[in-house]
């Protein structure tokens, strides 16, 4: 099953310096049975965009977590074992744990924010929380970070990347 795995590029480095995407069990998102009965009408590639934009989003609060982190929103894409992925569709359609450790070698790409975007994703970072609580000025930070699209990368410009931070 293709995840999407909210990260940072501190944990990018980590990715490359061990070989692993974090600990598990780490959140992801998936294209969900939940997912496909409430966009019924979308394709795949729909529905793979709204799972990597959920991944996005929870990349928000890691940053917020992080305050060292670069405000960079970052999403690793793995091919894991349909075994190795629980549903959690309590916390989102798309939501999924993944139980098994994530191999570098299982990750097909990652989507990382253009340094342009680094501005409204520290602004969204910052309101995190606020929005959370209801603030409408503070969802309208986060909306501002979402309007930034990702990039792709392959494994192989993952060094690459890092090096220009």
């Amino acid at each position: 099953m293709r995840v999407y795995l909210p990260s940072t590029l501190t944990e990018l480095r980590k990715l490359l310096d061990t070989g692993t995407v974090g600990a598990p069990p780490l959140p992801g998102y998936a294209v969900t049975p939940e997912l496909r009965e409430w966009y019924a009408e979308g394709d795949l590639e729909e529905l793979e965009y709204l799972a990597l934009s959920s991944a996005a989003r929870a990349c928000v609060r890691l940053l917020d977590a992080d305050q060292d982190a670069i405000r960079r929103r970052v999403v690793v894409v793995a091919e894991v074992p349909d075994e190795a992925v629980r549903r959690v569709p309590e916390v989102d359609r798309a939501a999924v744990k993944v139980t098994s450790e994530v191999p570098l070698r299982l990750v097909q790409a990652v989507h990382v924010d253009d340094p342009v975007a680094v501005a409204d994703v520290t602004v969204a970072a910052d309101a995190v929380i606020e929005a959370d609580l209801g603030s409408e000025d503070a969802v309208f930070r986060l909306e501002q970070a979402e309007g930034h699209e990702l990039q792709w990368y392959a494994t192989q410009e993952i060094g690459p990347l890092l090096e220009l931070g």
